[in-house]
């Protein structure tokens, strides 16, 4: 069943046409990967959904009502929530304070629910907690970031490049709790340069480019589609 759809999406930024007719889908529970080069406008597909950009036209439905347009805290009270490409924490407040962030409306016992939650998912936290989390390494961070997301019990988790900049071992641990957060029913929608990974983890993908959508299937299928080898796998 379809959670999160987005039909003929567009998107003008500084007078430019950034997205175009852009139409994807998230199944509940599932874990879909968009693909493509570097400024093709994967990061504004996420701002869009999220609610920082609005479309110019076209449809983003979550649960089958229109969320196109509704500002950001509104689209995190729907469902959506996202860790950001970079991070962006707050560096110089605690840990937890950048939990805080994440949590807004939460009563006391509903922090302390998610909490032992996201705690069980990243025991870093319970050590790091009262430490600034600018002085926490990248991976730290990122798995901070992903935390501070999923504080607000999100229905679809948009996460862009969660893997940028981190040493290989820590970025298999990324995707080692992408997939947790997957089995415990959250829909990740995943924005990854590192295509070979997005694609061995995720049931489908979507590529861009120059704003459009130009390829879509199966992941396994994309993987071995040699326009995709070529172009993001190094083939």
């Amino acid at each position: 069943m379809t959670l999160l759809k987005v039909d003929g999406l567009n998107v003008h930024l500084g007078g430019r046409s950034i997205l175009k007719d852009v139409s994807i889908a998230v199944p509940e529970g599932g874990l879909v990967s968009i693909l493509g080069r570097n400024g093709v406008g994967k990061t504004t597909l996420l701002r869009t959904l999220s609610g920082l950009y609005r479309p110019a036209s076209g449809r983003v439905v979550l649960s089958g009502q229109d969320i196109g347009g509704l500002e950001p805290h509104v689209v995190v009270r729907r469902g959506i929530a996202q860790s950001p490409e970079g991070r962006q924490l707050f560096g110089d407040m605690p840990v937890l304070e950048n939990l805080r962030a994440g949590a807004l409306g939460l009563s006391s016992q509903e922090f302390s629910s998610r909490l032992e939650y996201v705690t069980q998912l990243f025991p870093i936290i319970s050590k790091r907690g009262k430490q600034l989390a600018g002085s926490l390494s990248g991976g730290e961070q990122q798995m901070v970031c992903i935390a501070r997301a999923l504080m607000c019990s999100p229905r679809v988790l948009l996460m862009d490049e969660p893997s940028l900049g981190l040493a290989p071992m820590i970025v298999a641990q990324i995707f080692e709790l992408i997939g947790s957060i997957r089995a415990d029913g959250v829909a990740v929608l995943l924005v990854e340069q590192n295509a070979r990974m997005a694609l061995k983890t995720a049931d489908y993908a979507y590529v861009l480019d120059q704003g459009k959508v130009v390829l879509e299937g199966e992941a396994r299928t994309l993987s071995a589609d040699e326009r995709v080898v070529s172009a993001y796998l190094g083939g």
